[in-house]
């Protein structure tokens, strides 16, 4: 099978023929049809992040926003039949044992092991997964519709769960790539009023396609001091991975807001600790989401309120979306086509 394969930390991936893995009696063999390409998967390549480049195992298989046929079961599966389409995210697997686990925050495990970092990904024709969390995808959707939700959209789904969004909030949205315009469609359809953030005015029209009742461009210092004059958000969101679009995000919070943390600068973040005692700010994390809150992604799609914007790609191209990401220069989310019989529609 053709497989993107890291070797050793840099720029490119190797695309090249590799053996087709057999799944264990607890998993199942997919034939991928699409994969989601992830900025997640860019640190892994690149080796920018100590703890992703610590936990990547050797001759790596990246990918974790997958989408196939079953094509095989282990002894041990019964509730997937081969046919069956699902999709795979970053958690490959829980333990269902640890404290956080039992505390309904599975995400958090302590013993996860993650897909396409700890364990080969769908950079492939083929991939095996853990059964348990092997998702089936709603025939609403088609394969390259639900292959990003899997990370870009549970990603922010579970942000705005944490940062507690709710009806006749105002939300500031900023950095409108390919998490933040996923995080306007489900803010807007969790009643709030969304306003969009971004250097990019092609992209803040985007956002105002989705729905955003309000788009500022985050480098006019006017429009921010008039959105702090209205009152400031309840909730700010950065997907950004800009430290600059945190420090204005704080500043725009109203007294009690929340400021949820998604994207990741390099540099650490700071934020006063008279400025945070001031308004009574909260500063809240959030690290991908449960298999529950993957079911409601995948609902919230399925019923026509959650869309993701995508472009398709051969699997030989994967070197090539990298560098238009490094770039900023992708709206939305790149899907890779992968297995070449595979079928890529509902």
């Amino acid at each position: 099978m053709q497989a993107a394969v890291l070797h050793s930390f840099g720029p490119t991936l190797s695309v090249e023929d590799v053996p087709r893995p057999a799944p264990k009696p607890d998993e199942v063999l997919i034939q991928v049809e699409v994969c989601g390409v992830c900025h997640s998967d860019l640190h892994v390549a690149e080796g920018d992040q100590p703890a992703l480049k610590a936990a990547t195992k050797a001759d790596l298989i990246p990918g974790h926003e997958v989408v196939g046929r079953v094509v095989e079961r282990g002894a041990n599966v019964t509730h997937l039949a081969v046919g069956d389409r699902v999709g795979v995210a970053w958690n490959h697997a829980t333990c269902g044992a640890c404290e956080p686990c039992l505390e309904g925050r599975e995400n958090l495990c302590r013993r996860a092991v993650i897909t396409g970092v700890m364990v080969d990904g769908g950079f492939a024709d083929y991939m095996t997964a853990r059964a348990s969390h092997a998702l089936p995808i709603p025939d609403a959707l088609s394969s390259e519709e639900a292959a990003p939700l899997f990370c870009a959209g549970l990603t922010v789904y579970r942000a705005l769960k944490n940062a507690g969004v709710g009806p006749g909030q105002r939300v500031a949205v900023f950095g409108v790539g390919g998490l933040g315009h996923l995080a306007v469609q489900i803010a807007r359809a969790w009643g709030a009023e969304v306003i969009a953030l971004d250097l990019d005015d092609s992209k803040l029209a985007l956002a105002r396609e989705l729905g955003a009742a309000q788009t500022l461009n985050a480098a006019d210092a006017g429009g921010i001091k008039a959105l702090r004059k209205q009152g400031g958000v309840h909730v700010a969101v950065v997907t950004s991975a800009a430290k600059a679009a945190y420090d204005t995000a704080f500043t725009c919070l109203r007294p009690g807001g929340t400021l949820s943390v998604v994207g990741l600068p390099a540099e650490p973040l700071t934020f006063p600790a008279l400025s945070l005692v001031g308004i009574e700010a909260r500063v809240v994390g959030s690290s991908v989401g449960t298999r529950d809150d993957m079911r409601a992604v995948l609902a919230l799609a399925a019923e026509g309120k959650l869309r993701c914007i995508t472009e398709t790609q051969p699997l030989d191209q994967v070197n090539q979306v990298f560098e238009r990401m490094r770039r900023g220069q992708i709206t939305g989310r790149v899907v890779l086509r992968c297995c070449s019989g595979a079928h890529t529609t509902h």
